[in-house]
């Protein structure tokens, strides 16, 4: 599974706007009045005002070289205040293995630039924002886990080795060998490297498969086919 495209709402569009463009230095793809679009890698990251419900946050992530973590945390220190988790600035999480770190944006979204070591491919380049692999993560909040997870196994999107759905920690849905997840949850879990509790909020993530898996402004969780 690739995450091909995954639009996020805000409630602070023109603030998101110059903090994704000009200070990290996306490119933007795509804009009007109540969205714009930033090329992520293979992926495309869109914001939008449209029917915005509350202050909404989310947990996601980009993956980037395997070579180039130091590289990346520098140059992110340079742009961003990183988030901290026990008086750390970075995880090593040694059973995947990769190596991470976070930030929060204006809207308040939890932010990882994630290497994993073994799969994420390598770049002889200087490191920039261009060197953003992908879309890594997203968290998909939902009141019930195992139904959902039933149906994302429908869309032939499994929990990573094929293990049973747990509705009592995180899901990594995809393969292990991608490093390309949706992490299904419910909601008042705590995000690492941050104060904040997964919430239900609106999105909507297109996979390479032809789906769309949507959680509407009613916390609805859907599936569509795309592909047609």
């Amino acid at each position: 599974m690739e995450i091909k495209s995954l639009t996020l709402q805000t409630d602070n569009l023109q603030t998101m706007k110059e903090f994704y463009i000009n200070k990290l230095g996306f490119l933007m793809i795509a804009e009007n009045r109540d969205s714009f679009q930033i090329q992520t890698g293979t992926s495309i990251l869109e914001f939008t005002n449209r029917d915005t419900v509350s202050k909404p946050f989310y947990h996601f992530a980009f993956n980037i070289p395997a070579n180039q973590f130091e590289e990346a945390k520098f140059w992110l220190k340079n742009k961003v205040q990183l988030l901290t988790e026990d008086g750390e600035d970075e995880v090593n999480f040694s059973h995947l293995p990769a190596q991470a770190i976070y930030f929060e944006d204006p809207s308040g979204n939890i932010v990882e630039f994630i290497a994993r070591y073994g799969i994420n491919e390598e770049s002889s380049e200087p490191f920039t924002i261009n060197s953003i692999l992908n879309i890594s993560e997203i968290g998909l909040i939902v009141d019930d886990v195992l139904k959902v997870g039933k149906e994302l196994g429908k869309a032939h999107i499994f929990e990573r080795g094929h293990k049973p759905l747990n509705d009592k920690f995180l899901n990594f849905m995809g393969v292990r060998d991608k490093g390309i997840f949706i992490i299904l949850a419910h909601p008042g879990r705590r995000w690492i490297f941050s104060d904040k509790y997964s919430t239900i909020f609106p999105l909507q993530i297109t996979v390479d498969n032809g789906k769309m898996i949507i959680v509407n402004d009613k916390g609805e969780f859907i599936i569509k086919d795309c592909s047609v």
